[in-house]
């Protein structure tokens, strides 16, 4: 098993700097305390290219309530809504992950929003990272977003398994499937990053998202707001990443 053979790394991050503790070393955190960042892996870890998966999900989660992320050898997109992980694989469909599914890449966090504003209608995905800046009143460090509502336009896209030896991230992603959704009621879930945090996950604004009927999702290429969509931000304060020993 992965808790076998795998340790605990914890990086404190206080949005400003951060710091490695030592496996077994105290720390004051957990994982229901508002903020918290439970993470497997980093977006550069996926970018050397290494797909392995570094543990087993259901070993790491707690009670985090929303998160994206892959699977082993980038089996398909992971989205975590409602404390539940889904894989999304190339048919488009969400299913519940398997028990002993693995993955390379995961965040995910207890969603407590600190700020939750309207969207204004006709609002892209793409413009969304002003919007989150400002409710953050910051560009910097982490932020959890969930975005929520009827969207008038969706698109997800999935990837295909890509077994060793990996090509690079970017030629596994370019053979995506794309799902072209139309107008669907969703919610959208993921984090943005600031520079200050580069490295541990994908830069700028990250989402995955899944039909609010549960029949689609995937890795959020675009989206459309329509007239009753919020936004809902936390401010994460610590980030924990599993890795390998």
């Amino acid at each position: 098993m992965y808790s076998s053979s795998r340790v605990v790394a914890r990086i404190a991050l206080s949005l400003a700097s951060l710091s490695l503790v030592a496996a077994g070393q105290s720390v004051n955190a957990h994982a229901d305390e508002d903020g918290h960042l439970t993470q497997v892996g980093t977006y550069d870890y996926l970018t050397q290219p290494d797909f392995e998966g570094l543990a087993v999900i259901r070993e790491v989660l707690t009670n985090e309530s929303i998160g994206l992320g892959t699977f082993t050898n980038l089996d398909g997109e992971l989205v975590m809504i409602g404390g539940t992980v889904f894989q999304v694989k190339p048919d488009g469909v969400p299913r519940p992950a398997a028990a002993d599914a693995t993955t390379p890449f995961l965040q995910a966090v207890k969603f407590r929003p600190d700020v939750s504003i309207p969207i204004p209608p006709g609002t892209e995905c793409a413009n969304l990272i002003p919007l989150i800046n400002s409710a953050a009143r910051s560009n910097d460090g982490i932020v959890a977003v969930r975005v929520r509502g009827t969207f008038t336009d969706l698109t997800t896209r999935s990837v295909t398994a890509d077994p060793p030896p990996y090509q690079p991230l970017a030629t596994t992603v370019a053979e995506q499937t794309v799902f072209p959704l139309g107008k669907k009621r969703a919610a959208l879930v993921g984090f943005r990053q600031g520079d200050d945090a580069l490295g541990l996950g994908q830069p700028g604004l990250h989402l995955h998202g899944m039909t609010s009927d549960r029949s689609a999702g995937g890795h959020v290429l675009t989206c459309t707001a329509g007239d009753d969509v919020q936004l809902s931000i936390q401010h994460i304060r610590q980030v924990r990443v599993n890795t390998p020993r």
